[in-house]
């Protein structure tokens, strides 16, 4: 495998990250409420980087199965199938979160972060002990595996402290009343 198609696969993960950080920066630049802006990252990141990131990975598992097993390190195993599946449920909490409350949001971050930091915890393992540094074993996919589930986890609590507080970000305020009370 040359260089370039090895640093390609290794990051193609992060596109599940990009994306829905792209979108979220534009459909907030000219949002002034915190609590507005919140809401539209959750949204993007759980329908782009949890859903859709976690239904790409259902998908390749079931259509490409041998391709994903040897992107990770290893032969084809009847648990590409079961992987497949396992992403097909994140895919579905990822969409669910995109109108849940704050409280199943925080239920669907820590039961993805379950699967998720777990796969981690593999990945290092077979990085470590059998110096497996196939891409899809120590690139992109250990950021993702990573930062998913605990994003999702800090926007639900920020949205819910910032609904708590009843405040509103508003930096077009004069010094002094960036943060006032909201009424109703």
């Amino acid at each position: 495998m040359t260089a370039t198609t090895y640093l390609a696969q290794a990051a193609f993960p992060l596109i599940w990250m990009v994306i829905p950080c792209v979108g979220a920066l534009v459909r907030t630049r000219r949002v002034r409420d915190r609590a507005e802006r919140l809401e539209i990252w959750q949204r993007w990141w759980a329908i782009g980087a949890l859903g859709f990131g976690s239904l790409w990975m259902t998908f390749s598992f079931l259509a490409i199965p041998d391709a994903m097993a040897e992107a990770i390190g290893f032969t084809r195993t009847p648990f590409t199938f079961e992987i497949a599946f396992a992403n097909l449920g994140l895919a579905l909490l990822g969409f669910r979160a995109a109108s849940a409350s704050y409280r199943e949001r925080m239920t669907i971050g820590f039961s993805s972060g379950m699967f998720l930091w777990g796969a981690v915890i593999g990945h290092l393992y077979q990085w470590i002990a059998n110096g497996d540094t196939a891409p899809g074993n120590v690139g992109g996919v250990l950021a993702n595996d990573i930062l998913i589930p605990a994003v999702v986890i800090v926007l639900a609590w920020r949205s819910r402290s910032a609904a708590q507080n009843g405040f509103a970000d508003r930096s077009d305020a004069p010094r002094g009343e960036a943060s006032r009370p909201v009424a109703g």
